[in-house]
């Protein structure tokens, strides 16, 4: 099941980066990711359906790890979508004040659902049998009245709160770099022939793990700089979104093998290259 599911997700998340290569308009890029997602959501559906869950640990797995993701994508691409439709056409100003009122609907949504942030952002699993089990609701653990009106065959009752964690997460970061570009006006046009001839071609999490590093390393600004601002500038720099880096950050932590797979990867390639260039 929950393979089935990964590897679905990843073929989705491939063609997004084919779509987001080959469409620069924000708005019909959101268009065409949104009927994307659809379909691959419904045929996710209907497996599950279809396949059920072997045990109680794989199905809060996928309502807690896997649909989120998917369901995330939805919400995010449906935020910009609307954003982008909505944005003033006046000057610095008028966008900066209707940029700042979206990250503030944000707020009101984490401000809102405080103690379910700590909950996930904190690993925490002591309630996952009532969050990411189906039919195990219970009212008194703040339900949305959304969570009535869903497939409850398809649905659990904290499910789409992560998946709006997950979103708001990528949404708030798209609306940082477009304060950045607002501010500097625009002023990462020096990036473009990078990002013409520069690709990141090995995979998201790779990226954010060096980013991690990079930053806990204190190698930009002797440290004193956000990791959002780290994330926003490698995005641009390779055209690459890197969505909810936090969230993958905590899955890097609970790798059963290696957390720093990728830098241990980088550090054997240069020691063999080393040695290689000795014997010559």
């Amino acid at each position: 099941m929950n393979n089935y599911s990964r590897d679905t997700l990843c073929e989705l998340e491939s063609c997004i980066d084919k779509l987001a290569q080959k469409i620069e308009d924000q708005i019909l890029l959101a268009e065409a990711i949104i009927d994307l997602v659809i379909k691959r959501l419904s045929s996710l559906k209907d497996f599950v359906l279809r396949r059920g869950f072997s045990t109680q640990e794989e199905e809060i797995y996928f309502f807690k790890e896997i649909k989120p993701k998917f369901v995330s994508k939805l919400m995010y691409y449906n935020t910009i979508y609307k954003i982008e439709v909505k944005k003033p056409k006046g000057g610095k100003q008028a966008l900066l004040e209707y940029i700042n009122n979206e990250i503030f609907e944000l707020k009101k949504f984490f401000d809102k659902n405080l103690d379910f942030y700590k909950y996930f952002r904190t690993g925490s699993t002591y309630l996952d049998h009532k969050y990411f089990i189906r039919g195990m609701h219970d009212i008194k653990l703040s339900l949305n009245s959304y969570y009535f009106e869903v497939d409850h065959n398809f649905s659990t009752s904290h499910d789409y709160k992560v998946a709006k964690i997950i979103a708001n997460d990528m949404v708030q970061c798209y609306l940082e770099k477009q304060i950045y570009n607002i501010e500097n006006n625009n002023g990462v046009k020096n990036l473009e022939i990078n990002k013409a001839n520069l690709k990141w071609t090995a995979s998201k999490t790779d990226l954010i793990e060096l980013i991690y590093a990079l930053h806990v390393y204190e190698v930009f600004n002797n440290g004193d700089i956000d990791i959002k601002v780290i994330a926003s500038h490698f995005e641009q720099m390779f055209n690459i979104e890197l969505g909810d880096f936090y969230h993958t950050f905590l899955e890097l932590r609970n790798r059963k093998k290696s957390s720093t797979k990728f830098l241990d990867l980088l550090r054997e390639g240069l020691i063999k290259k080393i040695e290689e260039q000795d014997e010559k």
